[in-house]
């Protein structure tokens, strides 16, 4: 393969809803695109969603890294080991600029597909998708009113597994999980860094209603030991998101029962990345979720389809495939949704080359060339 123009390119989109949680607020996706392009005329996209509060990318440093290293891409990486090689010699830059990696290698590996006319899976000698995937239903911190009727939309479809965005405030909460009674099978609930102090987040936690599966994010991030007593005195496991950016961060958790990573494939780095952390997690007894960033296109929906194989018995939960659920229009055919009881089967995944996608490219929007 030769690479002859990598290009960054923008979707934008808004959302059916505004989707709330304590970091942030969003009505509209602010995602990269990348386009790879190889002498002979084929295109391979792949997407990153940068988030400042998740790891200090914006759209333009994203574009600043694209155009940085676009020049070393096309003349270094010709195919899977050179891309490899390529990652292993730039991995501090990487670590600083995950999002922005992930809608290059995505794009990369989408293309190298498409030479080689198998699908993404075959590319990376794995098998092709032969079980439903199965996602989580993820409620955000809405008004109550909202979030009953978002909350009867995932009964009505059959989901039994849910993901609460806590807001800080006991009296909503509180309403927001007694809402599930006699729906959820399991729980988790994500604090997106609330609390400051462990003492201050058990005392609220322990004012809640009904048993916690996990807790995400309690706290600060990176404060393993205030997770640790959050944990403990919860009796509940604790999700690693921002905390958990990097793989040799898994060896810190030396009481890996404790422990959950919420891989998503953006904030790792993309997809080589992602399956590293799954597999070593899994090796470390560690659980696994692998989540995505709101407003993920089905390109990412795809990219994480092999994670979620990497993980195997250790994939507790994932989150993603809300397509049109929340995007006003998906930027590729098919879109990949969820259905009935959170459930994606094998054969609603494309088994094209690379992705298997089509682009819908008269929706987007041309961003300066590196």
């Amino acid at each position: 393969m030769r690479i002859v123009r990598l290009t960054g390119i923008k979707f934008p989109v808004p959302f059916k809803v505004v989707f709330r949680h304590a970091s942030a607020s969003r009505d509209r996706a602010e995602n990269l695109i990348v386009a790879a392009h190889s002498e002979d005329g084929h295109v391979g996209y792949g997407e990153g969603c940068p988030r400042d509060y998740v790891t200090g990318e914006t759209t333009g440093t994203c574009v600043d890294f694209v155009r940085r290293h676009g020049d070393s891409l096309i003349a270094e990486v010709r195919d899977l080991a050179s891309l490899r090689a390529w990652i292993a010699d730039h991995a501090n830059d990487i670590d600083r600029n995950p999002a922005a990696f992930c809608a290059v290698e995505t794009a990369l590996l989408d293309l190298l597909g498409r030479l080689s006319g198998k699908c993404i899976e075959e590319l990376l000698d794995m098998p092709r998708p032969g079980t439903a995937f199965k996602y989580s239903a993820v409620l955000g911190n809405a008004p109550h009113l909202a979030y009953l009727c978002q909350l009867r939309r995932y009964r009505r479809r059959g989901f039994d597994d849910f993901k609460i965005k806590l807001s800080g405030d006991a009296r909503s909460d509180g309403r927001k999980l007694r809402a599930l009674a006699g729906t959820a099978e399991r729980v988790r609930v994500d604090a997106n860094n609330l609390w400051t102090s462990a003492d201050g987040c058990i005392r609220y936690l322990a004012g809640l209603p009904g048993k916690l599966f996990a807790i995400e994010e309690p706290l600060e991030a990176g404060d393993l030991a205030g997770f640790r007593a959050v944990g403990e005195a919860t009796g509940a496991r604790i999700v690693l998101d921002e905390s958990l950016a990097r793989i040799e961060q898994l060896d810190t958790l030396t009481d890996p029962d404790r422990w959950i990573v919420n891989i998503r494939v953006s904030k790792m780095g993309g997809i080589l990345r992602s399956m590293a952390v799954a597999r070593r997690a899994s090796r470390l007894g560690v659980g696994i979720i692998v989540g995505c960033q709101v407003g993920e296109t089905s390109l990412l929906t795809r990219a994480a389809m092999p994670v979620m194989q990497a993980a195997r018995e250790d994939l507790l939960a994932a989150e993603g495939a809300f397509g049109t659920y929340l995007l006003r229009q998906d930027l590729t055919t098919p879109c990949l949704m969820f259905g009935h009881a959170g459930r994606l089967s094998p054969d609603q995944v494309p088994d094209g080359p690379g992705f298997g996608l089509t682009v819908s490219d008269d929706l987007l929007e041309l961003l300066d060339e590196p």
